[in-house]
């Protein structure tokens, strides 16, 4: 089955798109791909989703309990409860360095917080935000609050490139979104770069959409948020989660740090889609960000041994050219075969039942690319890099 494939360009951008006219996230399709091949009794490996494979630390799962039987299971503000937020302060006043209060923060998974602070940038038919390419899904959730998406490239090296950023700011430029650790890259930009963005987004009053959801997935280097050059919120956004650090996918836990009128504007947003998140969730994520830095550290370490060994293994694959990874748990190597990505991972997965993402899901310039994900056990890693070896010595 064919994968859908997010092509920016091919958008008709307008406030009022059909849902129809989307694509669906590759991610998801794959899923429910294997899924299938796996209830029909097949033997698939996935290496292409990025979920953690480790159970959610105890101490968050016991907390969720107890939240549960001690009565936390009514409505809550739209903001988020007092407890998760002032675990978020200082939370990121210590890791982040990120100066900021209780108000500054709302409790929001980082998935609906994209569209979210999208449809609260959205002022006026045409407003555009800047994407990048190649990049995560940005492009959806900026049509669906009736932005126009635009791709900014970046270096070969996946670094950003603040020139062409700067080419491609317009009068309806409102935002620049920026992913680091990038997925799928597994880049981190520089402190020099985010400086040098930052200055630029000030001068021209543009907000900075700023991902973060792997920063706890940092391996040689350090990770650097752009909102620690503000010295009270201002024109940053920065959307942090709970899913990849902490291994809690399925709870959607996560949260916004912006200043206070625009968590103002996501909290309305949040009272008339969603009223607010489950309280004992937010109880849990309390402990999770105060409570549990041991565990995500154990994690980072597990990774970094898969990063290692995947790395290894595709280097040893002629038809690759393995890029440095640096953070999350992504790869994104470069193939020398006359075949389209797409193409080439459903030959992957019809062949050796081995699932991978291609690379023009994330944007044009991810056409001749192929993403992998390490973030599942060593012994699935291992099968899925022998069946892959496999696979391109038989071509």
């Amino acid at each position: 089955m064919p994968i859908h494939i997010h092509i920016l360009n091919s958008y008709k951008t307008s406030k009022h798109m059909a849902l129809e006219e989307l694509v669906g996230s590759a991610s998801l399709e794959i899923l429910d791909l294997v899924l299938k091949k796996v209830s029909a009794g097949e033997n698939v490996i996935s290496l292409a989703i990025g979920e953690p494979v480790f159970d959610t630390p105890k101490e968050i799962n016991d907390a969720a309990i107890d939240g549960i039987n001690s009565g936390m299971t009514h409505y809550i503000s739209s903001y988020g409860s007092p407890e998760f937020r002032e675990a978020v302060v200082s939370k990121v006043r210590r890791k982040n360095n990120i100066k900021c209060y209780s108000d500054n923060t709302i409790f929001i998974s980082s998935k609906m917080s994209i569209y979210a602070s999208f449809v609260a940038i959205y002022s006026a038919r045409d407003d555009e935000v800047l994407v990048p390419n190649p990049g995560y899904f940005y492009a959806e959730p900026a049509i669906l609050a009736g932005l126009t998406p635009v791709s900014y490239h970046l270096n070969s090296d996946y670094s950003l490139n603040i020139d062409l950023i700067r080419e491609k700011i317009s009068k309806k430029t409102k935002a620049i979104v920026i992913n680091t650790p990038a997925n799928p890259t597994g880049r981190i930009y520089s402190e020099r770069d985010l400086k040098e963005l930052y200055s630029l987004c000030l001068e021209r009053k543009i907000k900075i959409l700023s991902d973060e959801a792997y920063e706890d997935l940092v391996y040689e280097k350090k990770h650097f948020s752009i909102a620690s050059l503000e010295s009270e919120p201002n024109i940053v956004i920065s959307i942090f989660t709970l899913s990849k650090s902490y291994s809690m996918t399925g709870w959607r836990a996560g949260y916004i740090v912006a200043e206070k009128k625009f968590i103002d504007r996501l909290a309305k947003f949040m009272e008339h889609a969603f009223t607010c998140f489950p309280p004992f969730i937010q109880h849990a994520s309390a402990v999770a960000l105060t409570k549990c830095d041991r565990q995500v550290q154990e994690f980072k370490k597990a990774f970094t041994e898969r990063r290692d060994y995947a790395v290894k293994r595709l280097n040893e694959i002629p038809q690759f050219t393995v890029n440095n990874v640096e953070g999350a748990f992504y790869i994104f190597p470069k193939y020398s075969l006359n075949i389209s990505s797409r193409k080439l991972c459903d030959k992957i997965l019809n062949e050796k039942n081995v699932a991978i993402l291609p690379g023009n899901a994330f944007g044009t310039l991810g056409e001749g690319h192929v993403r992998f994900s390490y973030s599942g056990s060593m012994d699935t890693l291992e099968e899925g890099m022998d069946r892959i070896a496999e696979f391109f010595k038989s071509l």
